[in-house]
């Protein structure tokens, strides 16, 4: 058993939104036979792009999975999506893979969108290969391509394939390591040709390059080598594997997947250089420092990748195994719920399609499993005798917040829930109810995610839905200082009311928040009473004066007052600080404050002086920039009020290269044309 799972490959398949992962990925299931015909995601046929929102937008919004046979052993393939609205799971399918497949557009080269999705492979410590795509296309340049994966991403490439031709003219490849070119057939096939003459010193000069790199990473085969000047065929291929194993090399090879060009050598390739789930250099890291080695008679243990709403089957959970054997009908505990699961019937997943599976299945295996009733994505089911726990992995924050109504009035509670179960599938949103404002807000990558999410919402649960940007938490505070009298007093036959306080308010240092001082002597108000006044305040405090704001920043000294020892009560006080606060706010200069965040935004280094330009157009301070390798990190404050809709600005400007993060920083005072603006919108709201 233990040679079946040594053979096995499980990987991701990673790269920037439309370098082609998922053309590449149909390129292999159709020459392993999954499909008979080679799907188009222009045409919206592909395998494993099969939700109506990803034909509409030809591009990948959720994960795929595919498995297959290639020489009889078996791969399981995982399509990530690059869109960088779409791709925040990354790190949890990343987690599921045993190595990453990096797919560069020849045309685009690497991006910074491409920088992101290698951090996220070398942080987890994944052995990679890449593959330069779309070696057909005009414009197409291996060169820049090639260049870029040193230059920019800071890796050590390994040429297996340099392409012979390119554009309309990519008819084949070197084999670099055998020196033998390789000349594509009618149906993608291979056949030995002459090498061109043009490319023969090149080749030479690569295989040298090659032989220096794979010597570099073994010292025995490095003294041979500095000796002989030369290393055998089958040494370098086992040297090379090796490298790639320690992540010290990663090979590169070339396709053109929408004509089928390539696939036997990118399939090739991983079966011969990519790990096995046996090779995994380091165990499984569990919570509380448990370990779990990656292996088939260790206990069983298994990680929820993804979670699928499927309309047929209802929900199916995507699961990785990490160590021991799983089988159709089993049952696991789950300890970060407490409680056990039937796994039912494993299923192989082909996209939109599954089959059962009969087989008892180990480390490595990804498939789904229909209708567990207490688990979710990113727990962990095991042996009931021996617990674990994987670490995930941390997600990316939210990057953008919108608040949600119903189209329908009184629809609001239907408008949750259909969100709610969205959430079951998508761990990058979430919902929440503003604390101010009571908006239902929905928060997740970019606008265009939000957007792909309520489009499915409403397709699903036939609930339509209202998107609107959410309101900005502005704050009201004091500029002066005031001494007032709050003075409450009611008669209307029988006991009456009575509340009288004098308070001093004084603005504190921004962020100070409320403080509240009872200086009061001699039994001006009673002790039992003074707290209510400090309530009425609080409260008062919170429905603001300028524009129905929280007021903040602010100290109440209580210094005096009277009392009626019938008619008095806690009522009464609490109503007399209500009005006290009015009066004192408004004779103390009441100001306008907005929330300002920190943004990080990373572009290319072309588009800096445009997206600075913008920023502080939309009255943005910048902090400071920092560039490497091409992509510049812009560190700026600007008003919420201003980025509440930056990504797709943000997207424009860029290409789709751009991408951001921003959290609230701190409070500032709004400018009098901002100000006038936001209460003139709150009395009429009000009204």
């Amino acid at each position: 058993m233990e040679d079946k799972f040594s053979a096995q490959r499980t990987y991701a398949l990673v790269g920037h939104g439309g370098c082609g992962k998922t053309s590449v990925a149909e390129m292999v299931l159709f020459n392993t036979g999954v499909v008979n015909r080679l799907g188009k995601i222009d045409e919206g046929t592909t395998c494993l792009d099969y939700e109506p929102e990803e034909i509409k937008r030809r591009g990948s919004i959720q994960p795929a999975f595919a498995s297959y046979q290639w020489k009889k052993n078996q791969h399981f393939l995982i399509d990530a999506p690059g869109d960088n609205n779409f791709s925040a799971d990354l790190p949890y399918l990343l987690t599921a893979a045993d190595a990453a497949v990096f797919v560069i557009d020849a045309v685009d080269g690497v991006k910074p969108l491409t920088k992101r999705c290698w951090a996220e492979v070398q942080k987890l410590n994944l052995p990679a290969m890449v593959v330069i795509n779309k070696m057909d296309r005009d414009r197409a340049n291996f060169d820049m391509a090639f260049g870029g994966l040193r230059e920019i991403l800071g890796i050590k490439p390994v040429l297996l394939h340099l392409p012979v031709g390119s554009e309309q003219d990519f008819r084949g490849v070197v084999d670099i390591l055998a020196g033998q070119a390789l000349f594509f057939d009618d149906k993608g096939g291979l056949k030995p040709g002459e090498m061109p003459a043009d490319l023969a010193d090149e080749v030479e000069s690569m295989r040298e390059t090659m032989m220096e790199n794979i010597a570099e990473c073994d010292e025995a085969l490095m003294e041979k080598y500095l000796e002989e000047g030369a290393l055998s065929l089958e040494e370098m291929r086992t040297a090379l594997r090796q490298g790639v194993l320690s992540r010290e090399l990663t090979p590169v090879t070339v396709c053109a997947a929408l004509i089928n060009k390539g696939a036997n050598l990118l399939l090739d390739a991983i079966q011969d250089l990519l790990p096995s789930p046996l090779d995994r250099a380091q165990p499984w890291q569990g919570k509380d420092g448990a370990e779990r080695l990656s292996a088939s008679d260790a206990p069983t243990a298994c990680f929820v990748c993804k979670t699928i709403a499927d309309p047929f089957t209802g929900q199916l959970s995507v699961i990785r195994v990490l160590s021991g054997t799983v089988a159709s009908d089993m049952t696991l505990a789950n300890p970060g719920k407490d409680a056990k699961e039937r796994l039912g019937q494993l299923l192989l997943l082909q996209g939109k399609t599954s089959s059962p599976c009969k087989e008892t299945l180990g480390p490595g295996a990804v498939v789904a499993v229909a209708k567990l009733k207490n688990t979710s994505t990113a727990d962990t089911l095991c042996d009931e005798k021996s617990p674990f726990m994987l670490e995930a992995p941390a997600l990316p924050t939210s990057m953008i917040t919108y608040a949600l109504g119903a189209a329908e009035k009184g629809e609001e509670d239907k408008v949750y829930s259909a969100v709610q179960k969205l959430l079951e599938e998508d761990v990058s949103l979430k919902i929440s109810r503003g604390d101010e404002t009571g908006e239902m807000l929905l928060s997740g990558m970019g606008q265009m995610h939000i957007e792909t999410a309520v489009e499915k919402v409403r397709r699903r649960y036939k609930v339509d839905i209202v998107l609107k940007p959410p309101k900005v938490p502005y704050r009201e505070t004091i500029k002066g200082r005031a001494e007032v009298q709050g003075r409450h007093k009611k008669q209307s036959g029988g006991r009456g009311q009575f509340g009288d306080c004098w308070i001093r308010m004084e603005p504190l240092p921004r962020g100070g928040g409320y403080e509240f001082v009872d200086a009061i002597v001699g039994g001006a108000i009673p002790r039992q009473y003074i707290p209510a006044v400090d309530k009425g305040i609080q409260e008062a405090s919170q429905r603001g004066v300028l524009a129905g704001y929280p007021l903040v920043d602010f100290k109440v000294t209580l210094f005096d007052g009277s009392f009626h020892t019938v008619d008095s009560s806690e009522m009464a006080f609490k109503v007399a600080g209500s009005l006290a606060f009015k009066k004192a706010a408004e004779e103390a200069k009441i100001q306008l404050l907005e929330p300002i965040v920190l943004m990080t935004v990373y572009t290319p280094d072309e588009f800096m002086g445009d997206i600075i330009g913008d920023l502080s157009s939309r009255r943005g301070k910048v902090l400071g920039t920092d560039s490497q390798a091409g992509v510049t990190e812009i560190r700026a404050h600007v008003p919420m009020a201003e980025v509440l809709e930056y990504a797709p600005t943000l997207r424009s400007m860029t290409g789709g290269q751009g991408t951001f993060v921003m959290e609230f920083d701190h409070y500032e005072e709004c400018p009098p044309s901002v100000a006038e603006k936001v209460v003139a919108e709150s009395k009429v709201e009000q009204e």
